[in-house]
């Protein structure tokens, strides 16, 4: 009869009651943020021209620039409202001891998805990532499904200019900005 308790007091705290609904499973979301890869610029435009998604942003911020910083929820939002069709590649321009603090900004945005981080000298990597960039952050490049750079930029952005980029990016015929 105890046995029968305990099995009937476990089901009802595990939520194995007849008739009772489960609670859809929810992934383990790491508290100290997405996985972060170092990764050289190169490496990462090759990534980011593959057209894997419709519209490929990339971002190349660090956890010190207050611009970077204040973009980010512009970025995601515009992302959120076309999921499934723009994929974000973050790249940090921190240094290797500051991966844990990309980490932790990252997971405070509440970004979840594997990131990278520069794994070059610093003119090694503007060089490689795009000829006209300054090595000013935050830099966005928006590349569309052909893998062409549709918009580039050097600074801060409001939810509007991701809007209108991914909007050209969608659009056949647009070309670099």
């Amino acid at each position: 009869m105890r046995l029968l308790l305990a099995i009937l007091v476990l089901g009802v705290l595990t939520g194995c009651t007849p008739g009772a609904e489960r609670a859809p499973a929810v992934a383990a979301v790491d508290p100290a943020g997405p996985p972060v890869i170092a990764s050289t610029g190169a490496s990462l435009m090759q990534r980011a021209r593959n057209g894997a998604a419709e519209v490929t942003i990339v971002s190349v911020w660090a956890t010190w620039c207050a611009p970077c910083r204040e973009k980010f929820p512009a970025m995601l939002a515009t992302s959120a409202r076309h999921e499934g069709r723009v994929r974000l590649l973050l790249l940090s321009a921190d240094f290797d001891d500051q991966v844990a603090e990309a980490r932790a900004f990252l997971a405070s945005q509440g970004y979840a998805d594997t990131s990278w981080i520069k794994s070059e000298k610093d003119q090694e990597f503007i060089d490689s990532v795009h000829p006209q960039w300054s090595g000013a952050l935050p830099a966005t490049l928006v590349f569309d499904r052909e893998g062409r750079l549709s918009a580039f930029w050097e600074g801060s952005a409001d939810s509007a200019r991701f809007e209108n980029a991914v909007q050209k990016a969608l659009t056949p015929e647009g070309g670099p900005s």
